[in-house]
């Protein structure tokens, strides 16, 4: 089973300040042109995306230097709701590494990744977190989470739909579009049961 853990682009959720995706037909088959044809604009951090640590980083790996390795691989999907604290990442982390998941981290839920639980997955070194919000770390100061996770070259992708996907253990494939030299990239994240 495929499932498909990825916003719409022209309706996803956008960080507050960031250019809302735009679509523009250049060319329609209706319209008497040979082919349709469609050109967009957006951010790279517009709905489904993963980061890079250039993106709070000015001499961190930029999105086409990151391995492959880290957005492709088994995973572990947890569910919480509130601030993760530290004890709440050990426990995903210990339920993550018993079912033979522990390098890819995907938590569910209306929840925000504190700065001492971003701490913990640094210090464990896992390859990926990803999170339902459009940021890792709290929406009115999401710097110190990001800094934590990119420092410790932990890729994050933001923005998944984990809402009707159960706890436990899947194989992602979240690869971003290679976009060289930019602080992240939309993707098309799946997960394969």
């Amino acid at each position: 089973m495929i499932i498909d853990i990825s916003q719409e682009l022209f309706s996803c959720n956008t960080f507050p300040g960031d250019p809302v995706p735009e679509k523009n037909t250049m060319m329609s088959i209706k319209q008497g042109d040979i082919c349709n044809l469609t050109s967009f604009s957006m951010c790279a951090h517009n709905g489904t995306h993963v980061d890079a640590p250039y993106h709070f980083l000015d001499d961190g790996k930029r999105i086409d230097e990151i391995s492959m390795d880290s957005f492709v691989g088994d995973c572990y999907v947890a569910h919480h709701t509130g601030d993760l604290s530290a004890s709440d990442a050990c426990n995903i982390l210990d339920k993550a590494k018993n079912a033979g998941a522990g390098q890819r981290i995907l938590i569910g839920g209306d929840m925000t990744v504190t700065a001492e639980a971003a701490r913990v997955f640094a210090k464990e070194g896992i390859k990926l977190i990803g999170n339902e919000s459009q940021t890792i770390g709290p929406e009115n100061a999401p710097m110190e989470v990001h800094l934590i996770l990119l420092g410790a070259e932990v890729v994050l992708l933001e923005g998944i739909v984990l809402k009707d996907v159960p706890e436990g253990k899947y194989f992602l494939s979240a690869a971003p579009i290679n976009l060289g030299g930019c602080d992240g990239a939309p993707c098309r994240a799946v997960l394969i049961k």
